[in-house]
């Protein structure tokens, strides 16, 4: 197995829940902290949003390891901020048997 090239600098972010003053909530986004990630395309699609069509993109993004419930362990509520770019993290597995990378399962929805 060949190493990764972690060569991707991403925010993890998580969501965190606001109370709106009228009963509800908004969701807010507070970051965990940076990784580095390799990233790399899987698919892609069109499909419809709401009001406009939207542009689905699907990557696996590697990064470093960390223990189950570790703050810097990535999670599928969570997601991967780029600069302007959002990721909604899917899944995450991990990469080998010695559980030094996982691998994150993500969407990218743009609106075009």
């Amino acid at each position: 197995m060949t190493l990764p090239i972690l060569s991707r600098k991403l925010t993890l972010e998580t969501p965190i829940r606001v109370a709106d003053g009228a009963g509800g909530y908004s969701v807010d986004w507070q970051p965990m902290g940076t990784l580095w990630a390799e990233v790399k395309a899987r698919t892609g699609a069109e499909g419809s949003g709401v009001a406009v069509p939207l542009s689905k993109s699907r990557f696996t993004m590697t990064v470093r390891a960390a223990p189950i419930g570790s703050p810097s362990r990535p999670r599928p509520e969570q997601r991967f901020r780029d600069a302007s770019r959002l990721f909604a993290i899917d899944a995450v597995v991990e990469r080998d048997a010695d559980a030094r990378f996982l691998t994150c399962y993500v969407t990218e929805e743009v609106a075009v």
